[in-house]
């Protein structure tokens, strides 16, 4: 069982889904406290969005929606890149 299965079962859905969101809330905090403060805190920016890549694997173990994620981002990468290359071309919209 992978550790994303292990939390989920250890600590409970709703328990870890509060923890998703208290760690998006912490790195949002540092990152403005970067922008808006400009305070050199990329290490906790570094600690932050690894929490948060964390949780966001462990949401997706829990409600089962890995490859639908997976499917999603790229067709949205997809449509950033089509973007990205009209803006390139002088094309804005």
């Amino acid at each position: 069982m992978n550790t994303y299965k292990r939390a989920l079962q250890a600590w409970g859905k709703e328990p870890q889904m509060l923890q998703a969101i208290e760690e998006m809330s912490e790195l949002i905090k540092e990152i403005l406290k970067n922008i808006n403060r400009k305070k050199d805190n990329v290490a906790e920016i570094i600690e932050e969005t690894a929490d948060v890549e964390i949780m966001l694997e462990q949401l997706k173990v829990c409600y089962g929606i890995k490859q639908q994620v997976e499917d999603y981002k790229t067709a949205k990468l997809q449509k950033i890149n089509q973007r990205l290359d009209k803006w390139e071309a002088g094309i804005h919209e």
